[in-house]
């Protein structure tokens, strides 16, 4: 399963299947399984899911969902009650998940998505008082290689870790699934990169603001936001050999073929309540290919909405809190 703390559906492609894409795994068959039990348009799991996500339909009374991602991937199927086992101990009865049995979407092999938002329809959401709406994890760094790491997902009020940096959710009504975070500003080599800081807040009318996103890739920020950045960069990294174009949807790339190591300047995000992250070089100069070249992950956004993606989160223990409404930083990492 994929797992997406920026939506809240849990859903699995199912047989029969109209139209899937190619995953590693069998087809989950629901007709042999014990637990499995379809939804119908009337019940208090098919009543949370219209509200959520305003996509339900009735037909011969079996609730049906349709979800879409930003990426234009989509889901559509039914809704059903099934039992979920976790490394073959942790049992969670009856979770309403979705059957996919029409799914389109870069999910590379995976058999679904695991929802981690904030709505009640996430798997969090789902647990209620058994987790408390908290949950932590560590994404293992691309990089690490097979069998030097593992990264850690763990639900409920015990995974939340002693020592972490505690920052304020920010509460967003018009999208309560996203888990916002109040940004001031960014750094580049130890030094604030000028950025006004209204370029991150998110407006009363729930326009803007910083979403961390474990189902986006590349952390995306406004236009300026992120002009300021590339620049002040590309300034400080000037010994680097840059190569003559970008690549997909990065435009600033380097040609460190032969280079053994590089020192380059650090990135930091600075958070409105005080604490600053600094990544490490591994989560903001990735490599795009098997020749050498090594891109700066960041792009622009389309929109005021900044998003902290995976690639910027991996190797950092990550807690969110959301019946407290804290996020966390640290102290592992992975």
């Amino acid at each position: 399963m994929v797992v997406d703390s920026g939506s809240d559906i849990v859903w699995v492609q199912c047989k029969p299947c109209s139209q899937c894409y190619p995953q590693s795994d069998p087809l989950f068959d629901p007709t042999i399984s014990a637990s499995f039990s379809g939804v119908s348009c009337s019940s208090a799991a098919c009543d949370r899911l219209a509200a959520e996500t305003s996509s339900t339909s009735n037909d011969s009374d079996r609730c049906r969902y349709e979800v879409s991602y930003g990426d234009g991937s989509y889901t559509k199927g039914t809704l059903a009650l099934e039992t979920l086992t976790f490394h073959e101990s942790a049992v969670v009865h009856d979770v309403a998940i979705g059957c996919g049995h029409s799914n389109k979407g870069m999910f590379v092999g995976a058999a679904g998505l695991l929802g981690l938002g904030g709505g009640s329809m996430s798997f969090v959401g789902q647990l209620g008082g058994q987790a408390g709406g908290a949950f932590s994890y560590c994404l293992v760094s691309r990089r690490s290689g097979s069998g030097s790491g593992s990264g850690t997902l763990e639900f409920g009020r015990g995974a939340m870790p002693v020592g972490a940096t505690w920052i304020p959710l920010v509460r967003n009504p018009r999208a309560p699934s996203f888990y916002y975070v109040g940004l001031s500003g960014l750094g580049v080599g130890g030094v604030r990169v000028p950025v006004p800081e209204d370029l991150f807040r998110l407006t009363e009318l729930g326009d803007g603001g910083v979403v961390m996103d474990t189902g986006t890739a590349v952390t995306r920020l406004p236009g300026p936001a992120y002009a300021a950045l590339r620049d002040a960069f590309v300034a400080q990294a000037g010994d680097l050999p840059r190569t003559g174009s970008g690549v997909s949807i990065f435009d600033t790339c380097y040609n460190l073929n032969g280079f053994v190591s590089v020192r380059v300047p650090t990135v930091s995000f600075y958070f409105s309540e005080g604490p600053v992250l600094t990544l490490p070089a591994n989560n903001f100069l990735i490599p795009v290919d098997d020749g050498g070249t090594f891109c700066l992950a960041f792009a622009a956004s389309a929109s005021r909405l900044s998003i902290i993606g995976n690639v910027q989160q991996q190797g950092i223990q990550i807690s969110f809190d959301g019946a407290n409404g804290f996020a966390g930083f640290g102290p592992n990492v992975c």
